[in-house]
């Protein structure tokens, strides 16, 4: 069965819904420019804090040494971004959904006062 399915399985109405949005040259082109500008306003957001080591359309991988606290008060927010036990100072960042998150995700960002580095 494994074989015959792959990795996911994905219920008929999702495959034929994925099969007409990938059909329709109009919508993604639309939904890539609107990804493009998502993730240069998330760039331009997380600049100040770090350095965008990478990243996709969906996504932004910040290095900062401030991580630890940015991932603490982020989530005293309500907002969850994936770190890496392997490198503390790497954060993921996915890209809000909607209006409402973008400005939860302003307001925790502008609010976030990193530690001070001792001399």
């Amino acid at each position: 069965m494994r074989d015959a399915m792959g990795p996911w399985a994905v219920a008929g109405p999702a495959l034929s819904i994925g099969a007409q949005a990938l059909a329709d040259a109009e919508w993604l082109a639309q939904a890539g420019a609107a990804r493009a500008a998502d993730a240069a306003r998330l760039d331009a957001l997380l600049a100040p804090l770090g350095v965008i080591i990478g990243g996709t359309a969906l996504f932004r991988l910040l290095a900062t040494p401030a991580a630890p606290a940015l991932f603490a008060h982020l989530g005293a927010h309500g907002l969850y971004v994936r770190r890496f036990q392997h490198d503390p100072t790497r954060l993921r960042f996915g890209l809000p959904g909607d209006a409402p998150g973008w400005a939860r995700l302003e307001a925790a960002l502008a609010s976030f006062a990193p530690p001070s580095r001792a001399s």
